[in-house]
Order: structure tokens, then sequence, then C-alpha cells
């Protein structure tokens, strides 16, 4: 079965059988007080709490239609395994590591498997056929399976959801284009950090680059 999803720069044909939906980062971390970005004080919770009620309604709609749901999740572990260390960028970049390695009494508490803080929230917990990929990268393909997972359900098309557009979500959706699937952004279903440009930046980026851009009302309704 195929539906044709009205988007940007033009509709796009999407197989249902060969189209999963990629959850980005919706995870305590990110979106919840007590959380990593609470604690550096970049959380805006009325955005997470809309971000989180848009993507309930996606991940339902996939869920009625049999579409293989796929979520990423930020992941160390507890001696900061997978960070990369000293000899990579990403242990100096990366916030969590970051705040953990700038503040010794943190290490362990953000990001860190088996915490609070590492799970996805409430509102969008996995099921049990629903896969979850731990990854240590802003990208979803690095040092992760997520590859096989696709090729091995002959997925094609990804439709992403989650946070944050301009980081993880970005980075995984090009990477996905250089790995010849077809990303397809939700742009009212992800959420960017900082400034609003740089929301829109993505979305010109996607657009015009690396994919193609819908809404969450689109979406829904071209599967219905």
């Amino acid at each position: 079965m195929e539906v044709i999803v009205p988007a940007e720069p033009e509709p796009i044909r999407v197989g249902i059988d060969r189209t999963a939906l990629i959850v980005v980062d919706m995870q305590n971390s990110f979106c919840k007080k007590g959380g990593l970005f609470d604690y550096l004080g970049r959380l805006n919770e009325a955005k997470a709490k809309n971000i989180i009620e848009v993507d309930k309604q996606v991940i339902e709609a996939f869920r009625n239609k049999g579409i293989k749901i796929i979520y990423l999740r930020m992941t160390y572990g507890p001696d900061l395994a997978g960070s990369g260390g000293p000899e990579s960028p990403n242990y100096w970049k990366e916030s969590g590591l970051a705040a953990m390695r700038d503040n010794p009494e943190l290490k362990g508490k953000f990001l860190t498997i088996g915490t609070w803080d590492w799970e996805i929230v409430d509102e969008l917990k996995p099921e049990p056929d629903d896969v979850t990929v731990n990854k240590s990268r802003y990208s979803g393909f690095v040092k992760t399976e997520l590859d096989d997972i696709l090729k091995k359900h002959n997925i094609k098309h990804l439709v992403f959801i989650g946070l944050f557009t301009n980081v993880c979500v970005e980075s995984t959706l090009r990477d996905a284009f250089f790995h010849d699937y077809f990303p397809l952004l939700v742009s009212d279903a992800c959420s960017n950090t900082g400034p609003d440009y740089a929301q829109d930046a993505t979305i010109w980026n996607v657009t015009s680059v690396f994919g193609w851009v819908t809404t969450t009302a689109d979406l829904i309704k071209s599967l219905k």
C-alpha cells in the first residue's frame, strides 16, 4: 500500500510497508524537570509538553497502521563508555558529557544507561513491537545497528520526529540521505534547541537539499 504525503518541495509517495517512524531522543533528559536540560537552564517546559503531545499523535497514527516505530536514545555507560574520550570532539562538545566532565559529582547522572534521565518520557514509552536504538553520537547511524535494522525490515522511507531539530534530528536525517533512505521531516513534531532561526534553517536544509518536509496534520490525514 502506498500513500501520497503532502510535503515540500513536492508531495512524496510513501510505501507503508517500507516506512519507519524515527522518534529521536524523546528522553526525560531533554523534556522534564530534573533532567539534563533543566540543570543546564535550557528547558522550555511549555515547548517540551507541546512536542510530546504532537509526537503522541504521530506515534498513535503510525501504530494504527502497523508501521515500524524506532526510538533513538542518547546513551553512555556509567564510566562514560561510548563518549570517545578526550581524543573525540564528542567528549568535549556533547552537553551531557560536558556537564559530567566539568562536575564530577554528576558523573553517571545524565544520559547514563539505566537512569531516569536516560529513559524515554512516560507519555511516549516504546511498546514491545517497537525498536529502541541506543546511540552515543548525534546521528543515529554512527556506531549503532540502525542501518542493519532498517535493511532487515526492507525500509526505504524514514519519517522523523523528536528532539532536537537542528542537532540529532538533522544529523540522523542527513545520514539517512547519505545511506540512500528517503527522509521526511515532520516540522511541527520536532523542536529545536537554540534560537528559532535554527528550526527554520533545518527546514530549509531538508526542503532544499536533504529530503522532504510535511506537517503532522497533513501526514496523519494522508495515513487515513
